[in-house]
């Protein structure tokens, strides 16, 4: 079964199953990616790679059948179309562009790493998609999903490695 995130009256919701979440997705709504920056939610189905998480925030480990692992204050990921590592987790400091995971605002508490243009990666294509905790009051991502945290909580325990997260456009 798949997480389906799509247009809710004038927001955003994720549907697992008979539940139903609020959420976030990027600035530019869901819609076909045009690259690197372009604050879009890539429409389609991609797969959920693995959970990362803050243990300082986050006593306990979340509760999922996905690989999960604690991330520091060094883990970073690389958004520099023209790196090698471009879309890949990086440790920093980090000569090219990236993005810190360990973030102050909490939206990067418990985040999962989502299988858009990772294999094969292509160049500007867009990387850094996640499933992250959401902003107060739902604001837009850069690209990602957002669920509150409780929410995020709860959906991680129902899912398993089968399950795909779905932009889809519309209602």
């Amino acid at each position: 079964m798949d997480i389906v995130i799509s247009a809710a009256g004038d927001g955003w919701e994720a549907s697992f199953g008979d539940r139903r979440w609020r959420c976030a997705v990027g600035r530019s709504g869901i819609d076909t990616k045009r690259g690197e920056g372009d604050h879009i939610s890539p429409e389609g189905c991609w797969p959920i790679r693995r959970i990362l998480y803050r243990a300082d925030r986050v006593a306990v480990p979340p509760a999922t059948r996905l690989p999960c692992m604690a991330i520091d204050p060094a883990d970073g990921w690389c958004d520099a179309p023209d790196h090698p590592d471009y879309n890949r987790p990086v440790r920093l400091p980090f000569p090219a562009s990236h993005e810190a995971l360990w973030r102050e605002d909490r939206l990067y508490d418990i985040v999962g790493v989502l299988g858009f243009n990772d294999d094969p990666v292509v160049a500007g294509a867009g990387s850094a998609i996640f499933l992250h905790v959401a902003r107060p009051g739902y604001g837009p991502t850069a690209g990602c999903a957002a669920l509150a945290r409780h929410d995020l909580l709860e959906l991680l325990s129902r899912i398993d490695a089968d399950t795909r997260l779905c932009f889809r456009r519309g209602g």
